[in-house]
């Protein structure tokens, strides 16, 4: 009987936590989107009509809109030879090859970017604080940053392909 009552509780209050969060979101006012992070360098601080001119329309999306793309539409998921991958927004080398895992999220992942190649800011588009990645020099949204990834370094970069550019080793 207690355990009957007890699972009727948790059950309740979980019911009632849920109903509680979706009422917040549904009435907060929506947020507008974010553009991408600010440029490191100047020569990179461009309109928003340059970056649509320089982009596919998914690949700005991704960058200077902090979209995401659907899991596992990346031919660089499955990308496994030697090389370096590169911001598609200004071809910075962020990523090599020798880092790259399959975490089996259905994006390219890695457990260590290149030095000096991202900068990092928090995330609380979905409530829950995330470390979100982006091209030191441009600023555009890569993707981010999680603690469950391989050793040495236990993080996974979990990537959006089209915001990289795959360069082969020579």
């Amino acid at each position: 009987m207690a355990s009957s009552l007890q699972h009727w509780w948790l059950s309740r209050r979980s019911l009632l936590l849920t109903i509680l969060a979706g009422s917040v979101g549904l009435f907060r006012s929506p947020k507008p989107v974010l553009a991408a992070s600010k440029a490191d360098e100047t020569a990179w601080d461009l309109s928003d009509a340059e970056w649509k001119r320089r982009l596919s329309p998914e690949a700005y999306r991704v960058l200077r809109q902090e979209g995401t793309e659907p899991p596992f539409s990346s031919a660089l998921n499955d990308e496994k030879r030697p090389g370096t991958f590169h911001c598609s927004g200004c071809d910075l080398p962020l990523f090599s090859s020798e880092a790259k895992f399959n975490s089996g999220t259905g994006w390219p992942s890695f457990w260590q970017a290149l030095p000096g190649a991202i900068a990092t800011k928090i995330d609380f588009k979905l409530i829950i604080p995330r470390t979100e990645y982006h091209c030191r020099r441009c600023g555009g949204h890569q993707g981010h940053v999680f603690n469950d990834g391989p050793k040495p370094t236990g993080k996974r970069f979990c990537n959006n392909g089209v915001a990289l550019r795959f360069q082969p080793s020579p």
